[in-house]
């Protein structure tokens, strides 16, 4: 799948030029003239460069379906005519992002020693074609010297609330890769649905992938913490799961982007439609159903079962393969205790493991299943529960408690990905105006706190904040119902939070961002993106 990625005309903007490339490069100057490219103009992929023709690809292909033309790629210096060269000054071709991309009216050059560098200059160049179709495409000229800030830089998608097709998801990482974007956090599984194949174990997507019906508006609860009979429910089947096919597909779809596709299978709780699925593995034995409303279920994985880490590990053994990053995420928030201490089989585990409690029982779990994970290659990520009781020795952590948790494990030298509510959480919203928008969890989140967010905390010292690898926002979907929803809630706050995670703190400014972000609207309205438009109204 090619989305049709269209860029904005380039606009003067009094006093100075604007070229509205999002995120900010970290050194951009601007020149007169333009580079004027033509179905005649031709790509030079030099000898070294050959293992850049994928992304060489990529940009013709984008020529074709947005301009009509695909240039020629030639492997020799052209003596007329103008030209794209793509070249690798050191012939390390693999993950690196750096790149330059200098345009003058003979040549644009990329130069890069990775192909993920040479697919973001790629991106940028992208941003300053015009809108129009032509014969020939000018294109201002420039001078970049370009590198992200962070090494993280995220973007999550819960597909267990609300379940997106196939396509849906290629799109969302479409979105991710023109923001440069290199981490999508793909949330799978929770209480109200199980959305990944397991070979081994198929009734957790033919049971714990349905719910009977789903709960409308939000949750009541009465006075004794019980669920409220008031609660209106909408009596309609709802299901959706990807095959391991899929997966694969979509894997590959955001490695071509350089994007790492990062799995979380919750553990110990928001496990309610596995449970369902298999209640053997629970405290109780159950039966359960997949949960219909939002919230978190008292039931969990039972820790004091041997056989409860067998199944979880048969699980982890089907979705470690199938996602060549280098961790996998295991969860571990809002893990209720409240079946551990009824469970002998829990209490029996924490005597004859001396834990002091269940929390010393939750980090007894984490560090099983991060002993198995690590015997597999992989390393385990999760919530900042996982600190509980004791970190697991080689656990990433990800700070969505606020920044208190990510303090705490960048000082005990474990490397972690800020995530923190505030203004993280792009299912809260983005406007006071609640009556105008959609129903949303709560709180607030707009553009400019996400704009003006730095993932490093003071709190850190220069060698402490090493282990900041950056920052990713959470798009939870108990009220995002669709993908255009998808869209509303991300976007254009995806596009802040990549200029926070990309552009150096002393190029940032929120003004000016505004400026482009408005020039950047037209390419938004030809890719059909539903975006919120609050920023229209900012002057």
């Amino acid at each position: 799948m090619l989305v049709s990625l269209v860029s904005f005309a380039q606009q003067e903007y009094a006093p100075k030029k604007v070229v509205a490339i999002i995120p900010l490069p970290k050194e951009l100057k601007t020149s007169d003239g333009n580079f004027v490219l033509s179905a005649q103009t031709k790509i030079v992929l030099m000898n070294d460069a050959k293992g850049f023709k994928p992304e060489v690809d990529y940009m013709n292909n984008f020529f074709k379906t947005n301009y009509d033309f695909e240039l020629p790629i030639v492997n020799i210096l052209p003596t007329d005519g103008n030209y794209i060269i793509v070249i690798s000054p050191e012939e390390k071709i693999g993950q690196i992002e750096n790149y330059d991309l200098s345009i003058n009216q003979n040549q644009i050059l990329f130069s890069s020693e990775g192909n993920a560098g040479i697919f973001y200059g790629m991106q940028t160049l992208i941003q300053l074609l015009p809108l129009q179709k032509s014969t020939e495409i000018k294109i201002p000229c420039v001078q970049i010297s370009d590198a992200p800030r962070y090494q993280w830089r995220g973007m999550h998608l819960d597909c267990s609330r609300h379940f997106f097709k196939k396509e849906e998801v290629k799109k969302y990482i479409d979105y991710l890769a023109m923001y440069k974007f290199n981490v999508f956090h793909w949330h799978l599984v929770d209480d109200q649905g199980w959305r990944i194949e397991i070979k081994k174990y198929p009734l957790l997507t033919s049971i714990g992938g349905k719910r009977k019906e789903t709960i409308i508006g939000k949750p009541a609860w009465e006075k004794d913490g019980t669920p409220s009979k008031n609660d209106k429910y909408d009596g309609i089947s709802y299901d959706g799961f990807y095959t391991q096919e899929d997966v694969t597909e979509i894997v590959a779809y955001a490695q071509s982007k350089y994007i790492t596709v990062l799995p979380e299978i919750e553990m110990p709780g928001h496990s309610l439609a596995a449970l369902a699925a298999y209640p053997q593995f629970s405290c109780t034995g159950g039966p359960f159903e997949t949960f219909t409303k939002w919230g978190v279920s008292d039931d969990v994985y039972c820790a004091g079962n041997d056989e409860t880490f067998t199944f979880l590990q048969d699980i982890l053994a089907e979705v470690m393969p199938l996602f060549p990053g280098k961790y996998i995420h295991i969860g571990g928030d809002e893990c209720l205790k409240e079946r551990w201490k009824d469970c002998p089989k829990c209490q029996k585990r924490i005597r004859d493991e001396n834990l002091k409690n269940e929390e010393g029982l939750q980090s007894y779990f984490i560090k099983r299943i991060e002993e198995y994970v690590n015997g597999k290659g992989k390393q385990i990520i999760g919530w900042d529960e996982i600190l509980e009781g004791g970190l697991a020795p080689n656990a990433a952590l990800m700070s969505w408690r606020g920044i208190a948790g990510g303090i705490a494990a960048a000082k005990q030298k474990h490397f972690v990905v800020m995530s923190p509510g505030k203004p993280c959480y792009f299912d809260h919203y983005q406007s006071k105006d609640k009556i105008k928008e959609p129903l949303a969890i709560g709180g607030f989140n707009p553009l400019d706190s996400v704009y003006l967010y730095n993932p490093t905390p003071k709190a850190l010292t220069e060698e402490e904040a090493k282990f900041i690898m950056g920052a990713q926002a959470n798009v939870w979907t108990e009220y995002i119902v669709d993908f255009k929803q998808v869209e509303y809630m991300s976007v254009p706050r995806m596009a802040a939070l990549s200029e926070a995670l990309w552009t150096p703190l002393d190029k940032k400014n929120y003004k000016d961002f505004i400026v482009r972000l408005k020039l950047h609207a037209p390419m938004l309205d030809k890719m059909g993106v539903n975006y919120a438009k609050h920023f229209m109204s900012i002057k």
